[in-house]
């Protein structure tokens, strides 16, 4: 155990933390975007697995990164239209309806990659950029500021997105759709153009997390997530729908995930007990969640498909 507590050990953790957290933040905070407007989509792991998938292809045929991250975010993009369409537009029960989409993204990323892949094929992952000056800060520049531009992207978003939410009149719509969206109405609010517009933002994200989650080691397998996905969901409600809460949240899963896998590869976890230790990140984000989350209300219409007049 004590190897583990050394500095060059514990700078790598927290870094490695960082990056693994950055997939999951990222789809929580398009979940959060949309759960905040009404709806609640549990396709995000299905759309992270197309999206990755896209991504993936994207850049074993091209070479090009940067486009493969906009196709993996396009792949989100559509995915939200599609969820749009069928949890506003049709009023689907949105629990049904995110499952399906769920199942689809799992199987059809998995059909793609046999018919188009078939053996994994490594690819380039992204290099991690020093900031200059920061990165030389003793202790926190090692951990910090030698991240990849998705690593950044993710935590940059955090108060862009608490910005719009609560300082924005788009935002105030959006707080007004979850909340009460029958008032909304009343005094101008197009509940279903916003409640649109937030599936679309989230599925995009969603989409960018699958691109970061793929580009974090470069290869693709099936079921890439292993349904993780669902904890980006779960980080929304630990989160208590803020950005803050699930970025806390998100980092929290991506240290435990970061500390059972070095951990494993210092011999601390014994290989007899690596498939429960595994458990762990999940366990672990669980518990918190049923601690945390319970002292907050959720948005009153959430999972509430809203008629007009109804």
């Amino acid at each position: 155990m004590s190897q583990f507590f050394t500095y060059a050990v514990l700078t790598a953790t927290v870094a490695s933390a960082l990056g693994l957290a950055a997939p999951f933040l990222l789809a929580a905070l398009g979940e959060t975007v949309g759960q905040r407007s009404g709806v609640i989509n549990l396709g995000v792991d299905g759309i992270m697995l197309l999206s990755a998938f896209t991504t993936y292809f994207t850049a074993l045929k091209t070479g090009n990164l940067l486009f493969a991250v906009l196709v993996g975010m396009g792949t989100g993009a559509v995915m939200g239209i599609v969820t749009a369409f069928i949890s506003v537009t049709l009023k689907a029960e949105q629990g049904i309806s995110g499952i399906g989409v769920y199942l689809f993204g799992l199987g059809f990323s998995d059909l793609m990659f046999i018919k188009l892949v078939g053996t994994p094929l490594p690819i380039n992952s992204l290099n991690p950029i020093n900031i200059p000056l920061l990165d030389r800060i003793p202790a926190v520049g090692g951990m910090f500021f030698k991240q990849t531009i998705l690593v950044y992207v993710a935590f940059l978003l955090v108060p862009v997105v608490t910005f719009v939410l609560n300082r924005t009149t788009f935002g105030m719509k959006v707080r007004a759709s979850g909340e009460n969206p029958a008032a909304a109405d009343s005094v101008g609010v197009n509940v279903a153009r916003i409640r649109w517009s937030t599936v679309l933002i989230g599925c995009t994200l969603a989409g960018l997390a699958g691109a970061a989650l793929l580009l974090y080691d470069g290869i693709f397998q099936e079921n890439l997530t292993q349904s993780e996905g669902f904890i980006a969901v779960a980080l929304v409600y630990f989160g208590a729908w803020r950005p803050t809460g699930v970025m806390g949240g998100s980092v929290l899963y991506g240290l435990t995930i970061a500390v059972v896998l070095e951990w494993k590869s210092l011999g601390i976890i014994p290989l007899s007990a690596s498939d429960l230790a595994a458990t762990a990140p999940a366990v672990i984000t669980i518990l918190a969640l049923l601690t945390i989350a319970r002292r907050f209300r959720q948005p009153a219409a959430l999972g509430k498909p809203y008629e007009r007049g109804g």
